[in-house]
């Protein structure tokens, strides 16, 4: 079923206000009414037929239109949807005499972009998006935090390279949890996780090995059960959101640590070298959750491109912890990693 719109209205249709302020398509059957709080109406139809065909006279007035699944009074091949505020949004239905569904209209509502955001919260970092990599092998994942009040999950996801503009088409699969953007520059695809706060994508043409010239651009549409519709978006390169995996430590003896590189990270280590950071303790915390974070410790970094690397520690040094991050800009430290050269008294 096909979902038809028109801007026109027929004689009887005659719309005053300007509300909603703009109207597009998200998706089949899926229309969004961007609007400015106040009263207002758009004209959607069940069944699609040339413009000249519409009169003053509303066709097939034995067409019955549903709201959420509730019967309604309009009838006729037109429904005026009303807005008030930010109401409005709904499943719209309609059917035969019968019963038998004609077609089907899910209208969401977006408030101008002045308007207070109320769907997501900002983190720590105050953006909406928390996006990281663990490598530059083109895969990507970006989260967000629901407002407390708002029961919410993603509506839309389009992930492109930035000079890309329009030309990007996305779609979806029949379970909604797996996106494809594609265009004659890129092609990604995207996946909601389970607990719908976030998505893994992958930018299937990425070449980790060449210069990345244009920025990712990840935009997300979010929704809400009372059919409210806002979108979110980042901006970035791969190299701005990498974080490493932890690095593997061991200890050798009571004086020698070694760790190696992440599993995860990109090789040859000559060409995506990292640099650690080690942070010696001599005290023992037996209640820390991570000694690494809850501890003073003494620094040192250390740029190697070597599998494994060694470390030589201080005298009476208790616990080593060990962070990377990528050597050739200016990213995020992968967590600490530990390893206790003196077990905790009562491990003995």
């Amino acid at each position: 079923m096909k979902l038809f719109v028109v801007s026109i209205l027929c004689a009887f249709l005659l719309v005053s206000s300007q509300n909603p302020t703009s109207h597009w398509t998200l998706q089949p059957n899926v229309l969004v009414l961007e609007v400015d709080g106040k009263p207002g109406q758009q004209p959607i139809s069940c069944l699609e037929m040339p413009e000249n065909v519409v009169t003053s006279d509303n066709h097939n007035q034995d067409i019955i239109w549903k709201k959420n699944g509730v019967e309604e009074a309009q009838r006729g091949n037109w429904y005026l949807v009303r807005l008030v505020e930010s109401l409005g949004g709904g499943n719209y239905t309609c059917h035969s005499p019968d019963g038998t569904l004609l077609n089907y209209t899910e209208v969401l509502i977006q408030q101008n972009e002045t308007k207070r955001r109320r769907i997501l919260v900002k983190n720590q970092q105050q953006d909406y998006l928390k996006c990281s990599t663990q490598n530059y092998n083109g895969e990507f994942h970006c989260s967000w935090t629901w407002d407390s009040k708002r029961v919410g999950k993603a509506a839309f996801i389009k992930a492109q390279r930035m000079s890309d503009g329009q030309n990007s088409h996305c779609s979806v699969e029949p379970s909604r949890h797996q996106w494809m953007c594609s265009s004659a520059q890129s092609n990604f695809s995207c996946s909601v996780d389970d607990s719908g706060s976030g998505i893994s994508c992958l930018d299937w043409q990425h070449c980790p090995y060449a210069e990345e010239r244009r920025q990712v651009q990840v935009i997300v549409f979010v929704r809400t059960n009372q059919f409210l519709l806002e979108s979110y978006s980042k901006q970035f390169y791969l190299s701005e959101i990498v974080k490493p995996d932890k690095v593997r430590i061991s200890k050798v003896n009571k004086t020698l640590v070694e760790w190696s590189y992440p599993s995860s990270w990109n090789t040859p280590y000559s060409y995506f070298p990292l640099t650690f950071q080690i942070s010696q303790s001599s005290r023992q915390c037996r209640k820390c959750e991570n000694p690494c974070t809850e501890l003073k410790h003494s620094k040192a970094s250390i740029l190697s491109s070597s599998d494994v690397c060694q470390f030589k520690v201080k005298q009476n040094i208790k616990v080593v912890c060990v962070r990377a991050k990528d050597a050739l800009c200016d990213s995020e430290w992968s967590e600490w990693t530990h390893v206790r050269l003196v077990p905790l008294s009562g491990d003995l």
